[in-house]
């Protein structure tokens, strides 16, 4: 099982802790500090789709102008962007098996887990 994220993010640290708390082994993989291929972020947005794995409520994408924005019109673009930004991509990205999961919900996590 591997878990992506950045480790300075409240939600990833929510999502760490909760995996050490319920002794469940994991790798992770910070992709601010190891970045993320664009292969990687094809392969969860066949699984999750790139509208989720896109974070438009974070700051990174608030501070994109607005041409920016306006020119993510599908995945190649949503892809490229989560690329060279990766601060934008919806945080934690849990790979379990073949499932990608976003984001970090306990009752999530307790029905996958436990």
């Amino acid at each position: 099982m591997n878990i992506y994220g950045i480790k300075n993010c409240n939600t990833v640290k929510k999502a760490l802790d909760w995996l050490k708390e319920n002794h469940i082994e994991y790798t992770f993989h910070d992709f601010k500090k190891e970045g993320v291929s664009v292969e990687k972020l094809q392969d969860w947005s066949s699984k999750a789709g790139y509208e989720k794995l896109l974070n438009k409520h974070g700051l990174t994408w608030k501070q994109l102008d607005a041409d920016k924005k306006a020119s993510i019109i599908g995945e190649a673009e949503a892809l490229q962007l989560l690329h060279d930004k990766s601060s934008m991509i919806k945080r934690p990205v849990l790979e379990i098996g073949e499932k990608v999961v976003l984001g970090f919900e306990e009752k999530v996590y307790q029905m996958l887990f436990l």
